[in-house]
């Protein structure tokens, strides 16, 4: 690990100012933010990322959850995972992001782990992470060898020439489906991101993941308000039933009225570069009944623009079927 400073924010001002230093937009930028440091410190000690500085942001006041003047919630950056998924309004309310959670890394993990953390969470991709291999995502321009190399575990969807690395969050999928809005302090101010605009594809620059400019701290995210009725599941298939990464996961949000399906909101994981709105799985599914049929129908929707790998190939089909049975648990 390089040796770096070290310092503990008391002012999220003077925190976004400090890190507004940083020299590019790149992720591994001179200045990063920690919390719990779930990722930040695995990859530093990879020598993955190297900043020159790290600010603590632990003593901010960003660890709350509470209710928002429209009915919604507000969450805290800093927010615990477990605390998060454990809430009695969002088990009660927003239970597809409870389900998500609770389905990702460990017990011990979910204590530490925070919400914006997990927001920036980065790829598990063995290239990325492995500082002898090039990685278009760590050096831009050196290639991405997982394209022919060992990609199982990668994305099928939102891929480029450049990089085909998985983003790992369960939360993020089923943020996703629940229309979160990201909130950020910056040096020019405060501003409000839909989830679906915070993560970029890859592209030709898959080293910038996020919309995040140096200096940009998110302070915290808000759900609208829960819709009434709704139908909220989040499955996740993988290869062991603990603490492993998804090969395929659904988030659907529903509500259903005469046995069909009036309003339907989808995210898939494990198989996307970002996390995976479907809006084109919700389009086949909004006014049809609820059956086999339909829920088939908005799965193939969802996986049309799929473009496998030479090991990921199954994903196409395990991916349909994940969504299939989300389907099916949320209108059973």
């Amino acid at each position: 690990m390089h040796t770096f400073e070290f310092e503990r924010a008391t002012d999220s001002s003077a925190a976004v100012a400090t890190a507004a230093q940083a020299k590019t937009a790149q992720q591994g930028a001179d200045v990063r933010f920690v919390a719990g440091g779930t990722t930040l410190l695995d990859l530093m000690k990879l020598n993955v990322e190297t900043p020159e500085r790290v600010i603590d942001i632990n003593r901010l006041p960003l660890d709350s959850i509470e209710a928002t003047p429209d009915g919604g919630l507000k969450i805290g950056a800093t927010v615990r995972n477990s605390d998060l998924a454990n809430h009695p309004t969002v088990k009660r309310d927003y239970a597809v992001l409870s389900q998500a959670i609770l389905s990702g890394a460990s017990a011990q993990l979910r204590n530490m782990a925070t919400t914006a953390g997990n927001l920036v969470q980065r790829t598990r991709c063995v290239y990325f992470r492995d500082t002898a291999m090039p990685c278009n995502k760590r050096e831009p321009g050196t290639g991405c060898p997982a394209i022919t190399g060992a990609n199982r575990m990668l994305a099928i969807l939102g891929t480029s020439e450049h990089c085909i690395a998985t983003n790992p969050s369960d939360m993020c999928v089923g943020m996703a489906a629940l229309e979160a809005t990201i909130h950020v302090q910056g040096p020019n101010g405060a501003r409000a991101i839909p989830i679906g605009d915070f993560h970029l594809l890859p592209g030709s620059t898959p080293d910038r993941e996020t919309v995040l400019e140096p200096g940009d701290l998110i302070t915290h995210v808000t759900l609208p308000p829960p819709v009434a009725g709704s139908r909220q599941v989040y499955l996740k298939l993988r290869d062991r039933a603990s603490y492993e990464f998804a090969l395929a996961s659904a988030a659907v949000v529903l509500t259903v009225a005469d046995g069909k399906v009036t309003r339907a909101r989808i995210a898939l994981g494990g198989v996307g570069t970002k996390p995976w709105r479907s809006r084109e799985a919700e389009a086949a599914l909004v006014g049809q009944p609820i059956n086999q049929t339909s829920f088939r129908n908005a799965a193939e929707a969802a996986l049309r623009d799929a473009k496998p790998q030479s090991e990921n190939a199954f994903k196409i089909e395990l991916a349909k079927r994940c969504l299939t049975h989300a389907l099916q648990i949320a209108t059973a």
